[in-house]
């Protein structure tokens, strides 16, 4: 059975990192290896297999990780992490760190993906840490359920905005909608998770490299001016981009000029490269200063980005599998609500293979039929298998080692803290949708 097949992989993973220590990059490719003999994929084309699910997401996660850090640390090595921290702080006070933290988050979060959001807000996090002497996961945690909800829930992040397509649904209204559902839930949670005992006893340190420890004082500190315009100018141009997909149509250079410079890696490239003229003085007297900073980065990113790409080459041998047309199969004659079945479909797709992508356009094609008479609102469908694909993330999400190795937790501290809230936000985003549908019927829209 393909689901046994998944479980066991789990549990194989878990004891070859924790019981016997192995390295997180090793055991991930072993345990993918061992899935693809067992699932019956032929021998010569494993390697193929295990490359191309690097490939990918190594594809869409280096660029947007390598120059996310880089930028984070050229800002920190210059004291304009610092400078942020400190007005945050000033504005809401130690005792509601938190509450900023959660505030900044959901609005970056809104149009940015989750990695390039965490990448940029991930050193004022540390920095507050560092200033104010918090627990990491009381001032870090906050921000990672934030970003986590208004990735997973609302267009125009990826699997939303598929799934609308799919449905034929409105990506506007599914995010007006949306935000009545995620802005609520990630709170509560964001607010809630920290203060968990379990939660509470972690006390994992920064790890080294991705933030500057040295403390400046107000003179050698850039201005608030400068540190926010180059804090938000990714920001604005993700945005610009975002706004314009959604609102304009047709071919046009201009058009093409917008997205070009607002996807991910070039909206970071340029904004390394205005941190660097604008900050790089404050760092050292000449470029090789600036690149010993940037440097430092990247060495703290390599093993990470190892992590997360035996990540994918599991998530691919899963679903070279076969396991997602199983499931796909197995659920095709379940009669239950059209909201419940595209919700629950998602979360064992997510279960099993691990992309929350894959989860959302596999559990679409399988509620589709159903919503053609159903009478329910094709938004509430979108954000139904929106919600279910942000469940018990775990190891074969490549998104699960992002969070663990910035927060230098262990994996079963990571599973602990993120499998626990990613599920426990999956089943409010379901409250909440059910919830808007009734509204929406009551109100006859």
């Amino acid at each position: 059975m393909p689901l046994l097949v998944v479980g066991i992989s789990v549990l194989v993973l878990l004891l070859l990192m924790t019981r016997l220590r192995l390295n997180g990059f090793a055991a991930l490719l072993l345990v993918a290896v061992g899935v693809a003999l067992v699932q019956g994929i032929p021998v010569a084309t494993i390697p193929d297999v295990l490359s191309a699910g690097i490939g990918d997401q190594i594809g869409d996660t280096m660029l947007t990780i390598g120059l996310g850090a880089m930028v984070g640390r050229v800002m920190g090595d210059a004291g304009a992490a610092q400078r942020i921290a400190g007005k945050l702080l000033d504005a809401f006070g130690p005792r509601w760190v938190q509450v900023a933290m959660v505030v900044t988050s959901m609005l970056i979060g809104v149009t940015m993906f989750y990695e390039v959001a965490f990448v940029i807000i991930v050193p004022i996090a540390f920095t507050l840490v560092r200033v104010t002497g918090a627990k990491l996961l009381w001032v870090g945690l906050p921000m990672s359920i934030a970003l986590s909800t208004m990735h997973s829930f609302l267009p125009p992040h990826p699997g939303p905005t598929a799934v609308a397509a799919t449905f034929h649904a409105s990506a506007g209204l599914t995010l007006f909608y949306g935000l009545f559902v995620a802005v609520p839930a990630g709170a509560l949670i964001a607010l809630a998770w920290p203060r968990l005992p379990f939660v509470a006893r972690m006390t994992p340190a920064i790890p080294k490299g991705l933030v500057s420890e040295r403390e400046f004082t107000d003179e050698e500190m850039p201005g608030l001016g400068w540190a926010l315009f180059v804090a938000m100018f990714p920001v604005v141009l993700i945005v610009a981009a975002a706004v314009t997909d959604m609102a304009a149509s047709g071919e046009s250079p201009f058009l093409h000029v917008v997205a070009f410079v607002g996807s991910a890696p070039i909206a970071l490239l340029l904004t390394l490269c205005l941190a660097v003229w604008a900050f790089g003085p404050r760092i050292g007297r000449s470029l090789s200063d600036v690149g010993a900073s940037c440097g430092s980065a990247a060495q703290a990113m390599a093993m990470i980005l190892l992590v997360i790409g035996a990540g994918g080459a599991f998530k691919n041998v899963l679903v070279e599998g076969g396991i997602s047309d199983y499931i796909k199969d197995v659920t095709d004659g379940w009669s239950i609500s059209p909201i419940v079945l595209a919700w629950l479909v998602a979360v064992i797709l997510r279960i099993a293979l691990g992309s929350a992508t894959v989860a959302v356009v596999t559990a679409s094609g399988v509620a589709l039929p159903l919503l053609a008479g159903s009478g329910v609102h094709p938004e509430v469908m979108v954000l139904a298998v929106a919600c279910g694909s942000i469940a018990f993330s775990h190891v074969n999400d490549p998104g699960f080692w992002l969070f663990k190795e910035y927060f230098n937790l262990s994996v079963i501290e990571a599973i602990k803290v993120r499998t626990s809230y990613t599920t426990v936000l999956a089943v409010l985003g379901l409250g909440g949708v059910l919830a808007v549908e009734w509204v929406l019927d009551a109100l006859s829209l």
